[in-house]
């Protein structure tokens, strides 16, 4: 693009070599550079000036270019550098006696953070055993036993129980083998063992029938609690007759049998063939064989009374009927059938009767009367 030209003013005149030189010292000196210096340009002689005109164009001229030379770095001396090292070993060695400052008065509170964090950690490991043996495949039931069974068939119990195999141990369930024992009304009771790594055992108690009841078809044996064990079309061996009459299985009379017939030693309870009451205070019994009769009186005593028959027994069991009177322990007697009052009162120790003082009294009998016999007074 032209320049526009100056009308109506000249031209401005060129630097002289001197003021060229004036200006160039003027300048800040410069660094070292590869450019060759420029050549100067002739001075020019004073004379008139060239009018103002268009200005030529500038011959461009390429010029050659050199790499710059960038200065070296500068060093330090090597005594300079003594100084440094010492001052960061210095520091080093501060922050390391520092260190160990901080640790030496954090000892305590870092013990107690390590017992603490050991404590946790042997809970944890704990409840992580026992998580596994609960849970654990290893410790699963995989053997039943059943004993102490009589009526009962203890391959009939594991059956019933056999739902249970594969559970661990730790996670059987009570009220399911409960409800799994509890269709049998033969057991009394039961006791569970555990015995790692795969058994359990079965404790079973059974009902003991202490006598049998008399029903419109068949004969049902029954428990002292009056649970019915068995049934059958005929009365079993073995077992008294119980004789309730009107009174309800639940009622006095049946609680004072059933405890009478539980004080009696089995020997003697083999020979009872029925026993009756109505109430709590008038228990009688029939042997068998013989037919003779025990007045029993109240449940009350029961164990003494029957030591005492037993030896009543023992002496008249072959004296045919008679009447045994254990009411009163202290002055039991024997009443021939023959020999006087066949009531239910206790008799008197005389016209053939036999009086047995009580094992823990030293009574003596009373003389018989009438010029009677005493047969046989016992006396402890």
């Amino acid at each position: 693009m032209k320049r526009p030209e100056a009308r109506g003013a000249a031209a401005r005149p060129a630097p002289t070599a001197p003021e060229r030189a004036v200006r160039a010292s003027a300048r800040p000196p410069r660094t070292e550079s590869a450019r060759p210096p420029a050549a100067s340009a002739p001075p020019t002689p004073p004379g008139p000036q060239a009018p103002a005109g268009p200005r030529p164009p500038r011959e461009r001229t390429t010029r050659e270019r050199t790499p710059r030379e960038r200065p070296a770095p500068l060093r330090r001396p090597a005594g300079d550098r003594t100084p440094r090292a010492d001052i960061r070993a210095a520091a080093r060695a501060r922050r390391r006696e520092e260190r160990q400052e901080v640790r030496r008065f954090t000892r305590r509170s870092r013990r107690r953070r390590i017992g603490w964090l050991a404590g946790i950690g042997l809970v944890v490991v704990f409840i992580l055993l026992i998580v596994g043996a609960v849970y654990s495949p290893l410790l699963a039931l995989r053997t039943i036993t059943v004993d102490g069974t009589n009526r009962l068939s203890a391959a009939t119990l594991e059956k019933a129980l056999a739902p249970n195999l594969g559970t661990p141990l730790a996670l059987l369930d009570d009220a399911r083998i409960k409800s799994e024992l509890g269709r049998y009304r033969l057991i009394r009771s039961y006791v569970t063992e555990l015995q790692p790594p795969s058994t359990l055992v079965v404790h079973v108690t059974e009902r003991t029938p202490v006598g049998v009841i008399q029903g419109a078809d068949d004969f049902a044996l029954v428990d002292p609690a009056g649970v019915v064990v068995a049934r059958s079309a005929t009365r079993p061996d073995g077992v008294p007759l119980i004789e309730l009459g009107s009174a309800p299985l639940d009622g006095p009379g049946f609680a004072s049998m059933a405890q009478v017939l539980l004080a009696l030693p089995t020997d003697l309870l083999a020979q009872v063939d029925t026993i009756a009451a109505l109430t709590h205070d008038d228990v009688t019994l029939t042997l068998r064989g013989s037919g003779q009769r025990v007045i029993w009186g109240s449940a009350d005593q029961s164990s003494l009374k029957a030591q005492v028959l037993g030896r009543l027994v023992a002496l008249h069991g072959q004296s045919g009927t008679g009447t045994y009177t254990v009411s009163a322990p202290q002055f039991a007697v024997f009443n021939p059938a023959d020999a006087g009052s066949v009531g239910g009162a206790e008799a008197p120790a005389g016209d053939g009767g036999t009086a047995i003082p009580s094992p823990n009294t030293s009574a003596t009998p009373a003389p018989p009367a009438d010029g009677g016999t005493d047969q046989g007074g016992v006396q402890r």
